[in-house]
Formats: structure tokens, C-alpha cells, sequence
């Protein structure tokens, strides 16, 4: 066993889905890792749990219900009682905002055992008030090392206060081998998949809450833009090649009717597709058959489902307020960035992708540029940054927890 995988690892997610078992998975390769599932059910997303252990431990918390309809008391009591039993050497906490989070960090500080701050956001995700960065830095202050998700997510970290040498990339990534395999196997039997679930020849894929910030109501006014750009309607002959992609919408959530209105007004019902919610072993389904992957967010931390259609061997549309663009699209090379306020810039995107007008590249050249990019970010990327963040956090001056962060970590558990 090497000496780094004595390193006796606690990390805490809400939830254990596919994403977050991929990366302990690869964590335990590295590191005595125990997954502190806070919640067996989770009432903001709708995928199935992953049952089960893979070269870490486990440990569910709230094992009947979600941690979120819990007082904040029981949240730090629970989390209290699982540390004080388990002894980790070094905790890596998610974020700064939820409960179960704070109330790591507090026995960490209590107890004075170096933290990890797991975090994907960025300076631009959300609005930015003066005292609440204020109240971060305390927070960040307590915390030893920092995993992020990429290079804008860093530069966020560092202006809160943390070092740069004590940061490390690699906290989202998805398992990039699953994607790639199962997206074969289904371009290699693509007439039987693509009737089984009833999709088009060619279309623009994006999966995605229905949700505001998702900006899916000016996806489809670009979408129907695009349609007019690439000559939809218009007489004459025109191969299959020249019609334009249809567009299929993967999710659910409280803008379906809205969205819905919105496309039978456009006249797009033939040409935009609602699948629904689908679970992780059917969405590969979708990534194979698809020509090209959209996400139009205002803003999103990230963007876990670039990083699966790249995976997949797609080119990719992304909007410049993702937190992955920095990092994963490559004007050009395996799609383009686009602003997400911008109607026409967005039908433009999707009227060059369609026709092969992103710099002479095929679909398929573009595709495997998204494999060749995102193969350095997989789970393994995951748990090297973990592993040099436990390195470095146990390197660093453990502070002390004074009355003002007593009360203030306090204060924002229990608001």
C-alpha cells in the first residue's frame, strides 16, 4: 500500500448519484476514502441512487428522507456523531452553503482537522454582495486546501482568500469510459435505437433542468431563428443533408408548459422534442444518436453534461456563462462558445455547427477533439486533486476556531 493511501479520507456529498460514485471510486485508489452520503432520497433530483461500495467506504446519515426537511440542530448533531466515530485525518466539504457542510467545517475547526473545500463556483453564477463575500472569506479562511472544478472556479477560490498553491482542479468530472462505450454501442446499431426511442435523423441535444437559468425559452427563439437561417419551409430540392438538425430537449421541471406553449406558437411541434426525465443508463442512448450537444444556460457552475456529450464524441455548444467553457470548449476545434442573452449569436452557433462552418473541421473530427480534451477529465483528474489537496491541507497551519467563527458558522447553520 503506498504511503498516500494511508491518508484517512472523509468526503461529504449530499447524495451518492453515478457522478459522485465514479470519482470514490478512483478516490479509493489513492486515499482510505469514506463517503459520508448525507441523504438516501433527495427532492431536488430525480435520478436513481447508486446502491453500494466500490474501494471506499460508505456512510448514509438520513437514511429515510432528505437531510433538507431536518432542522438545522439534528443536521449537526448527526454530522457531529458521525466524525466524532470515524476520526478522519483530513474532511472534504462541499461548498459553503448547505447545512450538513457548515456543520463539517465546524467540528473540523473544533477539532482542528484539516479541511478540503470542495467548490465549482464562480465570481459570475450568482450575484455578487459585498458582505456575503465577506462572510465566504471567513469560511474559506477556516479550510486548509480547495478542490475545484477548473480555472475559472480557482480564480473565484484565490480572490476569497485562498492561496493559489493550495488549490487543485479536478472536482467535476463524470466517467468518461461509460460514456464513450455506450455511445458506440448505440451508433453501431443506430436504426434499432433510433427507433426505440423515436428520434430524428439529425438534431441538437441538450439535457437539462426546466428551469429558469437553464434559458431553454431562448434556446427555442434561437432554435426557430436557426430553422429560418438554414431555409427551412423554403421550395426546391434539398437532400437530407440541407434540412435543418431538429432539436430534442432531455429533463423535466416547472417550465414544461411554459415550454410547451412556447413551441406549439412557433409552429416547431414536429421539430422539437420532449423525452422527459430520463435515469443514467438511458441517456447515453441519446448522446450517441445525437449530431451535436447545446447548453444555453444564463448560468451554471459548471456543466456536468458537457463533460458527458464530450465524453460521448460530440461537438459541443456552449454558452460562455458555463462554468466548463474556460476549460472544455475549444473555439473551433470541438465547438463554440456563444453569450447566452444573445438570440441571434446562439442561431448562429447552431447554423454553423450544422453546416460544417466551425473552421473546415467534420462533425466527427470535432467529436473526437471533445474525447481527446476531455480525457483529462475523468475521475482519475478527481482523485489526483484530491489526494494533492489532503497533501497540502495537512501541510497547512490548522486555525483555531475563535468565538467569532464559532458564531458565525453558528449563525449561518441555523438561518
Amino acid at each position: 500500500m503506498s504511503a498516500g493511501r494511508t491518508r484517512r479520507v472523509a468526503v461529504f456529498f449530499h447524495s451518492l448519484g453515478p457522478y459522485h460514485f465514479s470519482r470514490l471510486r478512483a478516490a479509493g485508489k489513492l486515499l482510505t476514502t469514506t463517503a459520508i452520503e448525507v441523504s438516501a432520497v433527495d427532492d431536488v433530483y430525480a435520478w436513481n441512487m447508486v446502491p453500494g461500495e466500490d474501494g471506499f467506504k460508505r456512510i448514509t446519515v438520513f437514511t429515510g428522507d432528505d437531510a433538507r426537511k431536518h432542522a438545522a440542530g439534528e443536521v449537526m448533531r448527526r454530522v457531529r456523531n458521525v466524525l466524532d466515530e470515524l476520526r478522519p485525518e483530513v474532511v472534504a466539504i462541499p461548498g459553503w452553503s448547505e447545512k450538513e457542510a457548515l456543520a463539517a467545517l465546524r467540528w473540523c475547526a473544533e477539532t482542528r482537522t484539516p479541511s478540503v473545500l470542495m467548490s465549482d463556483s464562480t465570481a459570475w453564477d450568482d450575484k455578487r454582495v459585498a458582505w456575503k463575500e465577506w462572510v465566504k472569506r471567513s469560511v474559506v479562511a477556516l479550510c486548509g486546501a480547495g478542490l475545484v472544478a477548473g480555472a475559472p472556479q480557482l480564480d473565484y477560490l484565490a480572490g476569497l482568500g485562498m492561496d493559489r498553491d493550495r488549490i487543485f482542479v479536478g472536482y467535476d468530472t463524470v466517467d468518461n469510459e461509460y460514456f464513450e462505450a455506450r455511445a458506440q454501442e448505440v451508433r453501431e446499431r443506430k436504426p434499432h435505437f433510433a427507433s426505440e426511442h423515436g428520434l430524428p435523423e439529425c438534431y441538437f441535444l441538450t439535457t437539462a433542468r426546466f428551469v429558469k437559468k437553464k434559458n431553454l425559452l431562448r434556446l427555442i427563439q434561437a432554435y426557430e431563428r436557426y430553422r429560418r437561417l438554414a431555409g427551412a419551409g423554403q421550395s426546391g430540392q434539398r437532400s437530407a443533408d440541407d434540412r435543418p438538425w431538429d432539436l430534442v430537449l432531455m429533463g423535466d421541471g416547472p417550465l414544461k408548459l411554459e415550454l410547451c406553449q412556447l413551441i406549439a406558437g412557433l409552429g416547431l411541434e414536429g421539430s422539437v422534442h420532449l423525452t422527459g426525465f430520463r435515469q443514467y443508463e438511458d441517456i447515453p442512448a441519446y448522446y450517441g444518436l445525437a449530431s451535436a450537444f447545446i447548453l444555453a444556460s444564463t448560468t451554471d457552475q459548471w456543466g456536468l453534461v458537457v463533460n458527458e456529450a464530450m465524453a460521448s464524441g460530440l461537438p459541443v455548444l456552449v454558452s460562455d456563462r458555463c462554468g466548463c467553457a474556460r476549460d472544455l470548449v475549444h473555439d473551433g476545434v470541438n465547438g463554440l462558445k456563444f453569450d447566452p442573452y444573445n438570440e441571434e449569436q446562439i442561431a448562429q452557433s447552431m447554423f454553423r455547427m450544422a453546416s460544417s462552418a466551425t473552421g473546415g473541421r467534420t462533425l466527427e473530427e470535432m467529436g473526437k477533439s471533445s474525447q481527446e480534451i476531455i480525457k483529462a477529465w475523468g475521475p482519475e483528474r478527481f482523485a489526483q486533486g484530491l489526494h494533492s489537496a489532503v497533501e497540502s491541507a495537512l501541510k497547512h497551519p490548522r486555525p483555531r476556531l475563535e468565538l467569532f467563527d464559532r458564531f458565525l458558522l453558528g449563525a449561518l447553520i441555523y438561518r
